[in-house]
This record gives C-alpha cells, structure tokens and sequence, in this order.
C-alpha cells in the first residue's frame, strides 16, 4: 500500500512511495505529528540518482522490521536534495559541523520543532566498516529522547545557536566590500597551481570532480593577462577528462567524478549542471586554442544533453542514474556503460573487436568489476584509421542502446535549466549549429510559461509542465537570469534581456541583505532553523556567485550602475575567500575576471547597407 509520498511530484520521492515507511513530506504537518505524539523526526535527504540512497533504501526502508520500528517511534520525512535545496543546505551545515564530512543519503534526527541532535549519511543494516548498524542508531536515539530528553534538547539547542552564529555579514563599519583585484586573483592562481595534478591533470586527488568553474576561471584569467601557465593548467585537465573514463567515449556527455585520481573509473551518474558547465568549458577552450578535441567534446556534450536529457516538453531532466540492470535482473553501477573482450567481439567481431579493445583500453583484467573495463582513450596519439575507429564507435553505441538504460530523473531544475540555455545557446553559435540554439529557446521558453509567475517569482522545479510547489531559491534566479542572458547575446531577441532584469530585480528586493551580502532563499521563504547562505561554489555556482556574475552582465549589456554596483558588492565575498580556498569559490573568481577585464565597447560605424558593416 503507498505512503503520503505517492502524491508527490518528485521522482526521488516516487521511489519511496511503495515503501513500508509511513514517509511524510516535508511539512508542517509531518512536526505537528511529531509534537501530539512527542517523538522525534526522522530526516532522510537523497535524490534520484544517488546510489548509496538507493542502497539504503533497499536494505533499509523496504525492509518490513526496520519500517515498523520507524513508524512506532518515528515520524520520518523523506527530502528530495534537488526539489529542497534549503532543506538541505541548512542540516548539511550541522551534519558537516558535528561529523567533519558530508554526503548522501543525508540521515538527521530532529526534535518536533526542526532542531537537529544527532546526524549521519548511509547507515548499514549490519555494523560494517566501523560503522553502527541502522538499528542500532534508531534504538541508540529512541533511548536518548526516551531517557535523557534534557541532554537532546541541550545538544539540539547548542547546534542551533552555532548556525545561527555562522552567518556571513560585511558589517558597518570599515570599507565597503570590493571586488578582487588583480593581486588577489594571481594568489588565487598561485593556490591553484599548489594544488593542480601536473600528472593527470584537475586539483587535489581521489575522487575526483571535473573542475569546471575553475577552469572558466583559468581561461578568463589568460584572456586578461596571457598567463601560459592558466592556460596550460586548463588544456591539460580537459585533455585527460576527455581521453579519460569519465567522459562517455560512446555517447558523448560526462559522468559526475571520477573514483580514482587519473580519471579512468567514474561514478556513472550524469547530472545536467555538469553537463552543461563543461559544454561551456570545451566551448570557449576552442575559442581560446581552435583545439579540434575541444571542439569534439563541446558538441559531444550538447548533443548528449539534447539527445539523452531533454523532456517532451522542452526542458531538460535532471540526471540519469548510476546504476541499471545488467541483464540479469540484477541493478549495477555501470552495467549500461562497461565492456568485457567477449562483449566486444559479440558486437564487433574479432578483428575490429582487437582494434577496440587497444583503442578504449579494453582488457581481460578490466578496469572495472567482474573484470569489465570503462571505455577510455589511454593512447595519446590516437586512432591510426579514424574511419574504421568511427564505424567501431557507431555500432557499439547501437548495440548499447539495446542494454536496460538507466533510469531518468525526468524533473527540470530551474537552476540548471540556465546553466543549460547558456551552454547550448553559446555552442550553437561558436559551431553554427541553430538546432542548439533552439534546444535552449525552446528550454527558455518553458522556463517562463510554466517556473515565472507574473510577479517574478521562479519555481525551483516543474514535471511534466506543471510546476513543483518548491519555492526558487537565489541559484534559480542567478542561473536563469545567466541563461536568459546568453541567449539574448545570441539571438539579439531583447525579451530575453527584459525578463533577466526582471529576475535580478528580484534578486536585489527578496535576497539581497543591506549591506550587500545575499541569501539563498527569499525574504518571505519558509522560515528553518536558519536562513542558508553559502557563498562557496560546490558542483554547481553558488546562489550568491551565480547572482553576482549575472548582475554584472546584466549591467555590461544596460550600464546599469545599480546592478554593477550590487554586483562589485557581492563579490566581496570572493577577495576574502580567493586566495584561501580558490577550488571552491571557482565561479566567483571567474565573475571577478569579468568585472576586471570589461566591459568592453565595441563600435560598428559604416553604412547600414554595405556587407561589411
């Protein structure tokens, strides 16, 4: 029998719906339940392409013993990460603050007025790993709000004060907060190159994740200033994501990290704002260089998005899945992506099978499980006979597109949604490819009819055309508005330009603080235990760094000084956080090149008639 969930929207949430957990959604309703029957909350956070909440929600929540512990002493609401952003953002802070890391599926025990006491990620059914058993927590908490309410609430009450504490503020006095010059934007390349793995390219080491706002900031930092070094830093990281396993040598399009430092093994999920960020980076690296790779990939990757992520309706969906059935009825991770020798000479036959297999880095051992491998491009040099090479491609991608395929989190976010529009708007009009530029009109399009509300206001989330009753919050405004931007640089359609304003206007009344700092939900938005703001740039832009780049293209395209002003203000975030932590205030230092570097005026003087002009 389903649970409340089935009347959600959320795919995520649909998945649990059938579950023998007497799941809430987030609401007002689900803490009231709470409170009459005073036990505590159960958060669970997770999305739809998350393979350990996939896990655990088979070990765990389909399991008829662990659910009817829950429901006797439980009230359990279940959150799509995706959908509720804040919700996220706020317990992440405090799983983060009290744990020292993070993740997915997000486990937090929460008093009946939201305040959190005890926190984790997945929890096995077994002690494993040094880890606690998922029942043994529920009856370690149960024992705790039963025996020692005094010390919960207390714990609740401290966690709560100290996020309250956190929030960031430039205060009276003082200088007013200023964008990075130029010596704070070389420390911060300084930091990079500390950072940058001169062998395998990217920053930092296992797991891995495509550094894309990073390298926007690299390649408008050596648009400045000329700086090799940038640039070089840049060629490198793209050179080894493209050969590497991370990025579908078959279909094109980019997994979300890699598991290993070099790039070989990936976790197979593909979200659209990695998707769409790299796009872009390919795009302008070809710009940059004429680089045919980049070329390549840029186009590669805005085929997949329209190919494997765009709805019947216009918008593109969220993510594809991890894991799918590898033919046996069994769910794995990779099972739609991997290639064994035999599978190889299945399709291909022996000889071409042979050429594959040195081509994609194909080998009995495998790179992968049960001796599978991810297919790669470990020869540097490249295909001797391309032709033959493309044929080899053509008919493994045929014969993959029979495996089960992955499952599709099919709601559009509008945030990514932006970040989409930008990417496909641009590459389209770097390759001349107008069906790409109409991909993201027609995405734009949808955006306004179905997320817009006359007011200005964005839904953060639609399905199937109707929109999802979570509130934008600043990522949607900033993304969206950067879109919308990008396609009015495009197409010269000055509607485009119109309802960018009409966003950031909303940026500057409902999320913009006096002083100039940002939050990353509304001033009327439902009220948690905190308002989130976080500046830090994670897989996607920040709220605050997205707001803050397109105010000041907003200001480039109208010489608006109100809106260059909030945005010079608004970056002041990044000259404290620049030359400390550079990976990850990426597209804050990327925003922070532009206000440096423009904006530049070009005029166009000839008669309105000659070719020429």
């Amino acid at each position: 029998m389903a649970n409340r969930l089935a009347a959600e929207t959320s795919p995520y949430l649909l998945q649990h719906a059938d579950n023998p957990v007497d799941w809430w959604p987030w609401s007002p309703e689900a803490f009231e339940e709470a409170r009459r029957r005073d036990i505590p909350v159960l958060l669970s956070v997770g999305y739809s392409s998350c393979h350990w909440c996939h896990v655990m929600a088979h070990e765990s929540f389909e399991d008829r013993a662990t659910a009817d512990y829950l429901n006797a002493h439980y009230v359990s609401v279940k959150v799509d990460r995706e959908e509720r952003p804040d919700v996220d953002a706020v317990y992440m802070e405090a799983v983060q603050a009290a744990t020292g890391r993070g993740g997915w599926p997000m486990t937090v025990f929460l008093t009946p007025d939201g305040e959190p006491f005890y926190f984790g990620t997945y929890f096995p059914p077994e002690p494993r790993h040094g880890l606690p058993s998922f029942r043994q927590v529920l009856e370690g908490v149960r024992a705790a709000w039963t025996d020692r309410r005094e010390e919960v609430a207390e714990v609740a009450g401290r966690i709560v004060e100290d996020l309250a504490g956190r929030s960031i503020g430039y205060g009276d006095g003082g200088d007013a907060p200023r964008p990075p010059r130029p010596e704070e934007l070389g420390a911060a390349l300084l930091g990079l190159t500390r950072e940058f793995d001169a062998r395998h390219g990217g920053f930092g080491g296992a797991p891995k994740f495509p550094p894309s706002m990073v390298l926007e900031f690299l390649l408008r930092h050596h648009a400045r200033t000329g700086s090799e070094g940038a640039l070089q830093m840049v060629e490198a990281t793209c050179e080894a994501m493209a050969r590497g396993g991370i990025y579908d040598q078959l279909g094109g399009g980019f997994a979300r990290y890699s598991v290993d430092g070099a790039w070989i093994v990936p976790h197979f999920e593909k979200m659209l704002y990695d998707n769409a960020l790299l796009c872009r980076v390919y795009a302008h690296l070809w710009r940059a260089t004429g680089s045919e790779r980049a070329r390549r990939v840029a186009l590669g990757t805005a085929d997949f998005m329209v190919r494997e992520l765009r709805t019947p309706q216009g918008a593109f969906a969220s993510a594809l899945d991890a894991d799918s059935d590898d033919g046996t009825g069994r769910h794995r991770e990779g099972a739609y992506y991997v290639w064994t020798p035999a599978e190889l000479r299945g399709v291909l036959g022996e000889e071409d099978a042979e050429l594959a297999a040195a081509h994609f880095g194909v080998t009995e051992e495998g790179t992968f499980e049960e001796g599978a491998s991810v297919l790669r491009l470990p020869d540097a040099d490249g295909p001797a006979d391309a032709g033959r090479i493309e044929s080899v491609r053509s008919r493994l991608l045929a014969a993959r597109s029979g495996r089960p395929r992955p499952e599709r989190d099919d709601k559009a976010v509008a945030a990514w949604n932006g970040l989409a529009i930008a990417a496909l708007a641009e590459t389209g009009a770097y390759f001349d490819r107008p069906d790409l530029v109409e991909a993201a009109t027609a995405a734009a399009d949808l955006l306004v009819a179905v997320h817009l509300d006359e007011g200005g206001r964005l839904a953060r989330t639609s399905r199937d055309g109707a929109a999802g009753s979570g509130a934008g919050v600043l990522e949607d405004y900033g993304d969206v508005a950067e879109g919308f931007l990008a396609l009015y640089s495009v197409t010269g359609e000055s509607c485009w330009l119109e309802l960018a304003g009409t966003l950031l206007d909303t940026v500057l009344r409902r999320f913009t603080a006096d002083d100039g700092t940002l939050y990353d939900t509304a001033d009327d938005a439902e009220r948690l235990i905190r308002r989130p703001q976080d500046p830090t740039d994670n897989a996607a832009p920040s709220g605050w760094t997205a707001a803050a780049a397109a105010l000041l293209s907003y200001a480039a395209h109208t010489g608006s000084s109100r809106h260059r002003e909030a945005a010079e203000r608004a970056l002041g975030v990044v000259t404290a956080l620049a030359p400390r932590v550079p990976r990850f205030i990426g597209w804050g230092l990327a925003a922070a090149e532009a206000a440096l570097d423009g904006p530049r005026e070009i005029a166009v003087v000839g008669p309105a008639g000659d070719p020429a002009t």
